[in-house]
């Protein structure tokens, strides 16, 4: 697999994956990260691709020292299943998650 890389111009993380792209999208506001959706080619579905584009998400974000606001349903529990990462979630959103 290709390393994953961060898209700026249009706001998202990309993994390719033979001709398919999974994405992770994100709009950043000052040090907010939020992230909105995380898109994974049905062909690629089951093969653990999102998680590892979590994953890089998560620690791009703790070594930029921005705060993620998961809206993505699928990130959000991640980190329900990861809670050892809270640390890097905004303080609103350890809440609703119960990661606080």
């Amino acid at each position: 697999m290709t390393d994953i890389t961060n898209n700026e111009d249009t706001h998202r993380y990309e993994l390719p994956v033979g001709s398919d792209v999974a994405v992770i999208t994100y709009n950043l506001s000052g040090q907010n990260l939020m992230i909105t959706e995380t898109l994974v080619p049905r062909a690629l579905e089951g093969q653990g691709i999102a998680s590892r584009l979590t994953r890089h998400v998560i620690a791009d974000a703790r070594d930029r020292g921005l705060l993620i606001l998961p809206v993505c349903p699928f990130f959000a529990a991640y980190l329900q299943k990861h809670p050892e990462n809270a640390d890097v979630v905004h303080p609103t959103y350890r809440e609703i998650l119960r990661l606080a």
